[in-house]
């Protein structure tokens, strides 16, 4: 009988046994692998957490800053200069003077006011233009010593333009302005600016730009009235002399400009406004700014527009309330050199103190 011999060796399963130090490999791998993440964790977790730090550093900086800002004093702006030294005109407080002329109520539209530009010793006179003829028409301005004189109708001196009213040259509408030893007003009949030399009695005249509205073709008014002959407006102010007019192809805006002074006088530098002319009552200068009145009710006017003829800029907004102590208002206009506003109100003349700040 044949005997088996078989040799026994330890039983290993030969996948495990050949795979083996693969497995290790494959196990290595994955723990490096995952030693590496758990690092890049590690670091991303690091890094987000320092860039928050960082973040909340900075918003705490910018908190900081903040509250300094906050109770710190501002520094006052820095104003650009102005040609006006006492400022922007604010308010009007008056009636200042109230009363009738030497005429009484014949008359209910004219002008008077204090010279802009008196002569040394005649810093006191006071001038006074009635229209005599219709409401609409004067021939002469009577001068009076002082303010008594002319409320009690004492001692005037006439400077007459024509024998006859109306006539060539002769005033027409209440919008006059005297201005050093010159009377300026709208010529009878034509569109054009006028210069009555008080001295020698002489007339001389520019014309206004071609079109421009006169005879009643843009006057002042409000619902209630239409202040015959208005179309022209005359303002004196620090720098001199203005009229204010309108024509068609500026669709009836206000037209602002310049009288050089002469003889005869001519037309300076122009502005044009988005101010309807017919919307206003009045307009007066100061300072190189152009105001306009518009009326609100019997005893209130309202300097409701602007228009700085060094910056072009225009409010609407104003505010400022005059008390009347009449229905309306024919003239008005502003003395620099007591910073008064002068008007003619159904009659009577009145004045008021113009406030700047």
């Amino acid at each position: 009988m044949r005997m088996m011999v078989i040799c026994m060796e330890p039983c290993h399963c030969e996948s495990s046994s050949s795979s083996s130090p693969r497995s290790s490999e494959i196990t290595a791998t994955k723990l490096e692998n995952m030693t590496e993440g758990m690092r890049e964790l590690e670091g991303f977790d690091l890094s987000h957490v320092v860039s928050k730090q960082q973040e909340n550093r900075r918003i705490k900086r910018r908190l900081a800053e903040c509250q300094q800002e906050c109770h710190a004093t501002p520094q006052p702006p820095t104003l650009r200069p102005r040609r006006c030294p006492q400022g922007q005109l604010v308010d009007v407080i008056g009636p200042r003077t109230y009363g009738l002329t030497q005429y009484g109520t014949s008359y209910s539209y004219g002008a008077w006011g204090k010279n802009t530009k008196s002569a040394p010793g005649k810093e006191g006179m006071y001038w006074l233009v009635a229209l005599t003829r219709s409401n609409a028409y004067a021939n002469f301005v009577r001068h009076y010593s002082s303010l008594s004189t002319i409320l009690g109708g004492v001692g005037p001196v006439d400077s007459p333009i024509s024998s006859s009213n109306p006539s060539t040259n002769t005033i027409v509408g209440p919008n006059v302005v005297q201005y050093g030893d010159a009377l300026y007003y709208g010529c009878y009949n034509t569109p054009a600016v006028c210069r009555l030399n008080i001295s020698t009695c002489s007339v001389t005249n520019t014309p206004l730009p071609q079109n421009s509205g006169f005879n009643n073709k843009f006057p002042f008014g409000h619902l209630d009235a239409t202040y015959i002959y208005t179309d022209l407006d005359f303002a004196t102010d620090e720098s001199g002399v203005w009229v204010v007019y309108t024509a068609p192809d500026n669709f009836g805006n206000v037209i602002l400009s310049e009288v050089i002074e002469g003889s005869p006088p001519s037309l300076g530098r122009s502005w044009r406004t988005s101010l309807h002319k017919r919307t206003a009552t009045n307009t007066f200068m100061a300072c190189g700014v152009f105001y306009a009145t518009r009326f609100l009710d019997k005893q209130t006017e309202e300097i409701f527009y602007s228009f700085d003829t060094e910056t072009t800029e225009e409010h609407y907004d104003l505010n400022i309330h005059l008390k009347k102590m009449q229905t309306n208002i024919q003239s008005l206009n502003y003395n620099p050199q007591d910073r008064m506003l002068y008007a003619y109100s159904d009659a009577y003349i009145v004045s008021y103190d113009a406030v700047f700040q």
